[in-house]
């Protein structure tokens, strides 16, 4: 009876297969939004809710929090979504960083 296996998981493929590392337990990174006086306020926040999940609201929250204080958090993500974000930004003309989360 040993040689018979969990039909599950051979259906699966996760027979002596380790899993991967689960998206929701990679080390979680900030993105960071900075102010700058080149861009009007209604295209960072339309830019913010075109490229990232957050609504208008929040956008608009964000981009006022910038603008006031140098800088305001977006969101926080795993570093690879985070590199990602800075990139799409920088392609906006806007300026996104990412650090640690702590």
């Amino acid at each position: 009876m040993s040689d018979i296996k969990d039909p599950l998981s051979v259906a699966q493929g996760t027979e002596s297969r380790q899993a991967e590392p689960a998206m929701d337990r990679l080390p979680p990174f900030k993105v960071i939004l900075h102010n700058d006086d080149v861009n009007d306020m209604l295209y960072v926040v339309e830019t913010i809710c075109d490229l990232t999940p957050l609504n208008p609201h929040v956008a608009t929250h964000a981009m006022l929090e910038a603008h006031k204080t140098g800088a305001a958090l977006l969101l926080t993500t795993h570093r690879e979504r985070a590199e990602l974000y800075v990139e799409q930004f920088r392609t906006k003309r806007l300026n996104v960083s990412i650090e640690p989360a702590e």
